[in-house]
């Protein structure tokens, strides 16, 4: 995502296996491990190359999805990517996640 002008923040989902005394140390100072707690998300997945029109398409059907279902959103939605950019586009897969809080 976004993170002050010019810059992006990204983040990386490790196995299970892994602990935060396991994971080795970044050796760019710009780069921090955090654990961040379990929570429960909605996701929408698409394929294809990414665009802002294409996000903000999946991100309007998954708020749909989850408002039709009752459930309580918290925070902001969020995009993930899972291929390398050298991937074929119809091969890529993306999805469009948001935090869950309750349902119905």
């Amino acid at each position: 995502g976004a993170g002050e002008r010019g810059t992006y923040v990204f983040s990386f989902v490790m196995p299970a296996r892994y602990t935060r005394a396991t994971l080795p140390e970044p050796v760019d100072a710009r780069v921090h491990i955090l654990e961040v707690p379990e929570r429960l998300m909605a996701a929408r997945r698409y394929s294809g190359t990414w665009s802002e029109s294409r996000y903000r398409a999946q991100e309007a059907a998954l708020l749909q999805a989850v408002a039709q279902a009752g459930l309580k959103t918290t925070g902001q939605p969020t995009f993930a990517r899972y291929n390398s950019p050298f991937s074929l586009w119809f091969l890529r897969r993306n999805e469009v996640l948001i935090e869950i809080t309750s349902g119905p």
